[in-house]
């Protein structure tokens, strides 16, 4: 939990205008639930160009925002043992590679054994970092690269690179369906209309913007290996965008539409495909300005074991065609 008042300033993305803001701090300050951040704006303790206003006030990008985060409002989470796997580390950062299966955050039905719980036990000052630095986010079921802040300079400086786009996150995914080429999915995303546990492509205001670029990196006979790369971070955005096309993640329970296997598939494909129980999706590679100093951070990570199993299957079944 916090030990101290935070002070945090950052303006309003030109992305935001014409959003209230509240939804524009649920996006600048993602370590907050809605709730808390509104009760913030009624009390004064967010300022809108040195202004008290309201949650609904609309916002036109540009402006100031001061959010003073009240100590001692978070709730205490208890410091785990739980292996990292660190790849790069320094004073103000971290980059791990969270393998699939790990949450990044406690919730409902998952009070411990989190990516969260792991950082505490890792540096007991992360305590005073809002959600001990985690400033995004991966699935539970996908793995790789995260950045973790370990300083209060470093988490407002990074959370504004991530809301200007200027971090690079980089991602290798196996669709169902044989893309022919590349592209970019440039659609709305929000809450499922009935599904509350789902995203989906949303017009209208309940949509926030999204953009996701992809390009084909290997054909098989019934699935591609393609490369993505974000413009915007959304709750389960490839998975969303990808699913939207008609090619959704190999493994995809929520967004798929289940197995399908290219005819006269081998055993081993077959094995191969109906083992894989989780999204293929994996953050290969992350990129960023240093925030303090401003040096290049360079990180990559190849696949793990169970996602590059599946692609040498599908390789494998491919060649002997």
């Amino acid at each position: 939990m916090q030990t101290q008042d935070e002070i945090t300033t950052l303006p309003i993305p030109a992305a935001a205008a014409g959003r209230r803001l509240d939804q524009a701090l649920a996006e600048l300050f993602p370590d907050y639930s809605r709730s808390r951040l509104s009760a913030w704006i009624k009390s004064g303790d967010v300022l809108l160009d040195g202004a008290q206003v309201a949650p609904r006030q609309i916002v036109r990008g540009g402006e100031i925002v001061a959010l003073h985060a009240r100590p001692g409002q978070e709730v205490p989470l208890r410091p785990e043992q739980i292996d990292l796997d660190i790849r790069y580390e320094d004073a103000d950062l971290l980059v791990i590679n969270k393998p699939a299966g790990l949450v990044v955050h406690p919730g409902a039905g998952q009070p411990a054994g989190t990516l969260q719980n792991a950082l505490l036990h890792f540096d007991a000052r992360l305590t005073e970092i809002p959600r001990a630095g985690i400033v995004h986010r991966l699935d539970k079921d996908t793995s790789g690269l995260m950045v973790v802040t370990r300083s209060l300079r470093a988490h407002t400086t990074l959370v504004a690179q991530l809301q200007a786009r200027d971090v690079h996150r980089q991602y290798a995914a196996v669709v169902v369906g044989a893309l022919i080429a590349g592209g970019s999915v440039d659609a709305p995303i929000g809450r499922h209309p009935r599904d509350r546990l789902k995203q989906a492509v949303v017009d209208g205001p309940a949509g926030k913007p999204a953009l996701t670029h992809y390009r084909v990196r290997e054909r098989f006979r019934a699935n591609t290996l393609v490369e993505c790369r974000l413009e915007s971070g959304r709750t389960h955005q490839i998975r969303v965008h990808l699913a939207h096309i008609k090619h959704p993640l190999v493994g995809d329970a929520q967004y798929g539409r289940g197995l399908k296997l290219p005819k006269g598939a081998s055993a081993e494909l077959i094995e191969a495909l109906r083992g894989f129980r989780r999204q293929a999706l994996h953050a290969e590679k992350l990129e960023f300005a240093h925030p303090v100093g401003g040096a290049l951070v360079s990180v990559s990570v190849e696949p793990p074991a169970d996602f590059a199993a599946l692609v040498s299957a599908l390789r494998a079944d491919a060649k002997a065609a």
